[in-house]
């Protein structure tokens, strides 16, 4: 395919919920159905370039998760058990047999998977499932930013908090920290992020629920790829290590030069490299 090739232009989609929530989607390619679902504070415009990799050997399906988007609300019942209702409901009208998961997304690609039998493969990129002691004392502080309207001070207690850091962030003071996102994190990117914070603790909560629970995924019994960049936390590297354990047929490819946003951007076309040939 050329990359002016019709089938890659998105054709955008929609389907409802179990809950009524309208969940929308964009699809573009060629070839078996793969839907593509992604982490926190990220839409699917987020996905886009690896979608359009993906879709030189595949009919990509490119998910706005709820809370993001074009899709509706979270809602007040917010939960995992959603998140896996409309993936089961964007499978049910693509007739997508393969899905890709990436952070946050992986781990409601994983809840999916260990509740109906739907996909016959799946490739994750570092899933957010929590294995090691999951940090939480960041979540109140940010909640109360964010009601206060600060969310630049709500998202300094996220990246200092959640671990995802580096150590010498971390170890600046707060109101450093707040006070030099102020100035200098303005542009696009927190634009485009600023509207997620709310959805982002949301999300966090339920990874936090599923702590003490990695053995439920011992269901899922199809093959799994999970993907890690060599660049990423250790903790990841554990996180990934455990969860190969537990899965019935899993292996692991680690991705030099790649961090936790490898299947962003301008290193997309290395992690579709790797999902294609997985997938084939």
């Amino acid at each position: 395919m050329s990359a002016t090739d019709p089938a890659l232009l998105e054709r955008p989609g929609t389907v409802v919920s179990a809950d009524g929530t309208k969940i929308a989607y964009r699809t573009m390619g060629d070839g078996p159905g793969l839907i593509v679902v992604g982490g926190a504070l990220r839409t699917a415009e987020d996905y886009l370039p690896l979608g359009r990799a993906l879709a030189r050997s595949c009919t990509v399906h490119v998910v706005d998760r709820r809370g993001r988007g074009a899709s509706g609300p979270q809602g007040p019942d917010y939960s995992l058990d959603r998140e896996a209702d409309d993936l089961l409901a964007v499978q049910a009208a693509t007739g997508a047999r393969l899905v890709f998961g990436h952070s946050f997304g992986g781990l409601a690609v994983l809840e999916t998977a260990r509740r109906s039998a739907v996909f016959d493969r799946i490739a994750l990129y570092e899933p957010g499932v929590p294995c090691e002691p999951f940090a939480t004392a960041w979540m109140e502080p940010y909640r109360e930013r964010l009601a206060a309207g600060d969310p630049y001070g709500a998202f300094v207690h996220f990246i200092r908090g959640s671990g995802g850091a580096p150590a010498f962030v971390t170890r600046m003071p707060y109101w450093y920290l707040r006070f030099a996102m102020r100035v200098g994190f303005r542009g696009a990117t927190w634009q485009h992020m600023r509207p997620l914070l709310g959805a982002n603790l949301a999300e966090h909560e339920q990874i936090a629920a599923r702590m003490g629970r990695l053995a439920d995924y011992a269901a899922v019994t199809v093959p799994v790829l999970i993907l890690r960049g060599s660049r990423t936390a250790a903790a990841i590297l554990t996180q990934t290590d455990r969860l190969k354990d537990t899965l019935g047929d899993a292996t692991i490819e680690t991705v030099a030069g790649l961090n936790h946003f490898g299947p962003e951007g301008r290193t997309a076309p290395v992690v579709a490299e790797r999902v294609s040939a997985f997938l084939r």
